[in-house]
């Protein structure tokens, strides 16, 4: 590709640079400000508890299991006597999207020879919706799988298949157990860059036939295949729990290709996605661009599994809209320049695909330290809880969705980790997850989602009104109610609550009385099927 001369861009230096800013928008924040991640920091305080604080154990049941969602979960283990949970969720947070960056390179690197200009329109996806998100343990697994599949596509290109088949069999299995879904995006990976390999390759009559490629691929593939094993033995157990379901939601899907690069100014996120929209075009249209057909096929095969995955795989919501942006980004790096662009024309695109990454990093970073902000403002309240303190938390958000989260809707998590104190938002699905919750008294409030609250009730939500969740708290279970952003309620929703902390509409109380005060709901608040049991145990 243009010669033997290494271009800035294709340099060994060029990608170190690339990996090194891909860090920088998490350097600053203490807490890595992702939707779910400081759920996933309670999970992990509990794990490494080891028995220091024994009420845990009445609040909660931690019980290790084999799964295919152990990626942070295992790496924690040995990194926080070290530096701390918090430290060590923060670095490994950080070498997710460093790990993101160097797998997209280096697979552009094994294809096409060279790091195409096109390559760097790509690294942005580092930053994808579904990692602000919070998955951090599949945003680990899809950056290891990236890398994987160069590896894999390098032992190839080296001619070393027998190491390949052998190697590949434990890493296969440690990649399911960091997650499953880059184990299966391994495997998508692998089979169709083994598909085109083994159609290339040439008999006495010509290339091979796809139906012959295809199975050869299939055999080729077998190193990757014993997670299945471990697949049927997870999901076959009494114990687990959740649906699938949701299937080809057409306007989710269709919304979630607008939100790959989603994080807090839409117009800047909607035109960014454009951007990359029009670099795809680009292969389509201009004759001096073209589609590498391996990386063409895999884009292809990804883009049929995210069509065809349903929203919502054993529980886990969201399956579907975390694919998209990896079908971008493969489709990406899948274009390279053909023997009529020149050499000004490529180092053109490479300066815009340099400068796209490079404002989107900055705009990562200014976001970040405004999240870190306000998450430093409101867990300022941690330090007006006691340890072990008996904590429910409220945290206010619309029905409708905003494009700027707050990430405030696992905060509670933090109160585990720096107070040791009960949050109910942990996740208690049993089989996804190795912690289930296990307060009984608490109720209706003992885990996710009861601690997002809304103004009104959300039709087709679980969320709970402000004043419905006031109402009902069970008092005699709790000891603090840290109300986080709520929406407007009344005095008499609170009597009998001391305010120990305030900042803005955020408030801590303190729960002096315990005594479920009996008020009179609007009814719209109320579900319809526990209206009439409701207002017999609350007359007027």
């Amino acid at each position: 590709m243009q010669g033997q001369q290494l271009h800035w861009w294709q340099t060994r230096a060029f990608v170190v640079a690339m990996v090194i800013v891909a860090t920088i928008p998490l350097l600053w924040p203490d807490i890595p400000p992702l939707v779910d991640l400081p759920g996933h920091m309670g999970r992990y305080a509990v794990q490494l508890d080891g028995g220091r604080h024994p009420w845990l154990a009445d609040w909660y049941n931690f019980q290790w299991s084999l799964i295919g969602n152990l990626g942070i979960d295992l790496a924690i283990i040995p990194l926080a006597p070290i530096f701390g949970l918090e430290l060590a969720v923060k670095l490994i947070v950080i070498a997710t999207p460093a790990l993101t960056v160097s797998g997209l390179l280096w697979i552009a690197r094994e294809v096409h020879g060279r790091i195409p200009a096109t390559a760097l329109f790509a690294l942005p996806l580092a930053y994808s919706y579904p990692f602000q998100f919070g998955f951090v343990n599949f945003a680990l697994s899809m950056a290891l799988a990236l890398n994987l599949f160069a590896l894999w596509l390098r032992m190839a290109r080296l001619g070393r298949l027998s190491l390949r088949a052998i190697v590949f069999v434990p890493l296969s299995c440690a990649l399911w157990v960091c997650h499953t879904f880059g184990w299966g995006v391994l495997g998508v990976l692998a089979f169709s860059a083994e598909m085109i390999r083994q159609h290339d390759l040439m008999t006495d009559r010509g290339p091979r036939h796809w139906l012959r490629a295809w199975v050869r691929a299939g055999l080729g593939c077998l190193p990757l295949a014993l997670p299945f094993l471990l697949m049927v033995f997870w999901r076959s157990g009494d114990h687990v729990t959740g649906k699938t379901m949701d299937w080809f939601n057409w306007q989710a899907k269709m919304n979630w290709v607008t939100m790959v690069l989603r994080d807090r100014w839409m117009a800047f996120d909607i035109v960014s996605v454009t951007i990359l929209f029009a670099i795809l075009l680009k292969g389509v249209r201009d004759s001096r661009v073209e589609y590498s057909r391996n990386l063409g096929l895999s884009a292809l095969f990804l883009l049929g599994v995210y069509l065809v995955l349903p929203r919502i795989v054993f529980g886990s919501a969201y399956a579907d809209m975390r694919l998209a942006p990896f079908v971008f980004a493969i489709a990406v790096i899948a274009l390279r320049p053909k023997r009529g662009l020149s050499m000004r024309s490529a180092a053109t695109l490479a300066a815009l695909g340099l400068g796209f990454f490079g404002v989107r990093i900055a705009a990562q970073t200014v976001s970040y330290a405004i999240y870190d902000r306000d998450y430093d403002r409101t867990l300022a309240a941690l330090d007006h809880v006691p340890e072990g303190a008996r904590l429910v938390t409220m945290i206010g958000r619309h029905c409708y969705d905003d494009w700027t989260y707050s990430r405030f809707e696992h905060i509670p998590g933090i109160a585990l980790v720096r107070r040791h104190a009960f949050a109910n938002d942990q996740w208690s699905m049993a089989g996804a997850q190795l912690l289930t919750v296990r307060y009984a008294a608490a109720g209706p409030f003992a885990h996710d989602p009861s601690e997002i609250v809304t103004d009104r009730r959300c039709r087709g939500e679980w969320w709970r009104p402000l004043k419905l969740s006031l109402a009902m708290l069970p008092r005699d279970a709790f000891d603090y109610v840290w109300l986080i952003n709520p929406p407007a309620y009344g005095p008499e929703f609170v009597a009998g609550l001391t305010p120990i902390w305030r900042n803005g509409q955020s408030v801590l109380y303190r729960i002096d009385d315990r005594r479920t005060p009996n008020i009179r709901l609007d009814p719209e608040l109320i579900p319809p099927r526990a209206r009439a049991a409701w207002f017999s145990r609350h007359p007027a």
